[in-house]
């Protein structure tokens, strides 16, 4: 969808539900089409920009969406740099909006811009190693921040969110979709699939849930969902936020970097952070390549529930061709 046809869809709603918040909203402008709609806008009486969200229907209720605002303003009280949200005229998180030009109901949403840019750009610019490596030990140490304070939190009644536990992740009807289905895949690659879904299902089941090792994590925890500006990185993007275990946030920040020269120097950088500010035993470490793959085969799930928008072919092809890979070394051992 191009921006002028995004325009003609999605803005006439959204400047609508803009009315509802305690700003002038001024010069709307596209950032993303992907699971949200996400536009950038100013506000007409101070120029300070803000991030405005049409959350995509069907993906989370509204009161996950509330509880979603409330772990983030839990973080932010653990000192922690998330976007600060904007509550609307009324008091409330969110505001439902109906897309005129295709009939669905979305909840629209407000939270402060985050100056900077993506640390996945300012990574694939550099070759200077150790500032790659610096940048992993921060992500881990903020990492581990975060599952310090998800440990110790005690939500309120009313929070809702999904679990990446062993059915969210590895169950027959997996939260991320069923990626054994993808159109691409062989009847052999999809029972080779079904085959080590069921192992990592029984392997999930029998991990430990205490708070120690499982509790409210990022879960797309990755260099693409953090902003920097100067010594400053920001965690955005908590769409997929749920009730996980924390060995796959630390796959989930590692594993795009897995096929990287480097890569043994990033995920030792990145567990160097994470372990000078949580402990972690080498036994939970351990299994952080089957969540690696755990990781990937529930990516193949999203490309699977997501065909419209259109991701390069090339990277889908690398993640399902690693998949495959790591399904038959399994399937041998």
């Amino acid at each position: 969808m191009d921006d002028e046809t995004v325009e003609r869809t999605y803005g006439p709603a959204a400047r609508a539900a803009l009315e509802a918040f305690p700003i002038d909203g001024r010069d709307l402008t596209l950032v993303s089409l992907s699971e949200n709609v996400t536009f950038r806008v100013t506000d007409g009486r101070d120029g300070r920009a803000y991030v405005f969200r049409l959350h995509r229907p069907g993906y989370h209720t509204l009161d996950e969406l509330v509880s979603e605002r409330a772990w983030i303003r839990a973080l932010a009280e653990a000192g922690i740099d998330v976007p600060e949200a904007v509550l609307t005229r009324d008091g409330q998180d969110y505001v439902p909006v109906t897309i005129q030009a295709t009939g669905e109901q979305r909840f629209a949403g407000l939270a402060s811009w985050t100056e900077g840019r993506l640390l996945s750009d300012v990574l694939a610019e550099t070759s200077d190693q150790r500032r790659i490596e610096d940048s992993f030990e921060q992500l881990g140490a903020i990492t581990a921040a975060m599952h310090n304070q998800a440990s110790a939190w005690q939500p309120p009644s009313s929070f809702r969110r999904h679990s990446l536990d062993s059915d969210g992740l590895m169950g027959m009807t997996p939260h991320w979709g069923e990626f054994w289905e993808h159109r691409s895949l062989s009847a052999g690659e999809r029972s080779l699939l079904l085959d080590v879904r069921q192992r990592l299902h029984d392997m999930l089941r029998g991990l430990s849930q205490s708070p120690s090792v499982y509790g409210m994590i990022h879960a797309d925890m990755h260099p693409g969902n953090i902003v920097v500006d100067g010594d400053r990185l920001t965690v955005i993007d908590f769409d997929d936020a749920g009730y996980g275990w924390h060995q796959y946030d630390i796959a989930t920040a590692l594993t795009h970097w897995q096929t990287k020269p480097n890569a043994a120097e990033i995920e030792s950088a990145f567990l160097a952070g994470y372990r000078a500010t949580r402990p972690v035993p080498d036994e939970a470490l351990s299994l952080i390549p089957d969540f690696r793959l755990i990781r990937w085969m529930a990516t193949i799930g999203w490309f699977h529930q997501r065909p419209e928008l259109n991701r390069p072919p090339a990277i889908f092809e690398e993640r399902k061709a690693w998949v495959l890979d790591q399904c038959a070394a399994l399937q041998r051992s």
